[in-house]
């Protein structure tokens, strides 16, 4: 094809390649995870995401915008994921002490549990579909360039 000086500016071959790849597995991998988790434990990904940061965090609580930011997730997202995890006991809410308006998410002993129960099975399937089909030279590369694309997106590493 004869490139014009009115066509758009369309992708290589390698890069139009690249692009769908990733595409492709920015809609399979999280399904997968999701599958299993759900299949398994109940949870879906961002229920993993959340209980995993709250068990990583001080005291098992961050602030609702510190987590909402974390898990890159709108106010909005985060305090309706919230509530529903609220109802199933996995997390609770509590006022800041310093800020009336602020909220902490904080992890239940029963959220705890759930996350140790699903720990094994995100990590065997993080490996299996992520990890082990790459060597770790092939794995540290992903890494730079997946900084590279973040700080092109402007995003800070939570």
């Amino acid at each position: 094809m004869s490139a014009h000086a009115t066509d758009p500016p369309w992708l290589d071959d390698a890069e139009q390649t690249v692009w769908r790849q990733y595409i492709s597995i920015m809609r399979l991998l999280p399904d997968r995870l999701n599958a299993s988790l759900s299949r398994g434990h109940g949870l879906t990904l961002i229920d993993y995401e959340v209980l995993a940061r709250l068990s990583e965090a001080p005291l098992r609580r961050l602030r609702m915008t510190e987590l909402a930011e974390g898990a890159l997730l709108s106010k909005s997202r985060l305090s309706h994921q919230i509530s529903r995890m609220e109802k199933e006991g996995l997390v609770r809410r509590e006022p800041c002490e310093t800020d009336g308006r602020g909220f902490f998410a904080v992890l239940t002993d029963a959220g705890w549990e759930r996350l140790l129960q699903a720990v094994p099975t995100h990590v065997r399937d993080v490996r299996e579909v992520f990890v082990t089909p790459l060597s770790r030279e092939q794995l540290l590369a992903l890494g730079e360039a997946l900084d590279a694309i973040e700080k092109a997106l402007g995003a800070e590493r939570n």
